[in-house]
């Protein structure tokens, strides 16, 4: 059985699991090292259709994309990818992305991220403020200190504004959050 995360502070672990009010779930399957360099993968089960995140880019990370069951779609540097069960996709670093699950059958797909960076940290940090209402229903903090916060999770930036503004902007508030007490 599957060991459910209940604080921010304990060590993850194969099996860790993240129920979010919605009923979707981020487990964490495997971590390690291996030719590649350092990664993780993790196993996400969402039955909602919607936007899951919006465009966004990484300097240094890879996410590889498997669809083991239903369907998202991407949109890759203006690219539109429909990811099918069975299918595969690799977004590369500096690739402006963002994916929505489409259709009503549950997706099921792994994600492999090179290197891990703070992503697993990232999962954990929305699903704690989902849980103790933080977030609108359309994933909006509610909070904007926990918005600097969260940042410092994506590794990576926001797409649109220069990547200065945001650095200046959102780790400013991370710091400030920081000295107010917030921590992941």
């Amino acid at each position: 059985m599957a060991k459910q995360v209940k604080s921010l502070h304990e060590e993850f672990a194969p099996g860790s699991v993240l129920t979010h009010p919605d009923g979707r779930t981020v487990r964490f399957i495997e971590s390690g090292e291996d030719d590649g360099g350092r990664f993780i993968i993790l196993e996400h089960r969402i039955k909602k259709p919607g936007p899951l995140n919006g465009p966004h880019w990484h300097p240094e990370l890879k996410e590889i994309f498997k669809a083991e069951k239903g369907s998202m779609r991407f949109k890759v540097d203006g690219n539109d990818i429909l990811l099918q069960a069975g299918e595969e996709l690799t977004v590369h670093p500096k690739q402006v992305h963002q994916f929505s699950k489409t259709g009503e059958e549950e997706l099921i797909v792994t994600h492999e991220i090179r290197p891990p960076g703070q992503h697993w940290k990232m999962f954990v940090l929305v699903h704690k403020l989902e849980c103790e209402g933080k977030m609108s229903e359309k994933g909006i903090l509610k909070n904007p200190l926990w918005l600097g916060i969260a940042w410092e999770c994506i590794d990576g930036y926001l797409a649109g504004p220069p990547k200065l503004i945001q650095r200046i902007f959102l780790g400013g508030l991370a710091r400030f959050a920081g000295r107010l007490g917030y921590r992941v």
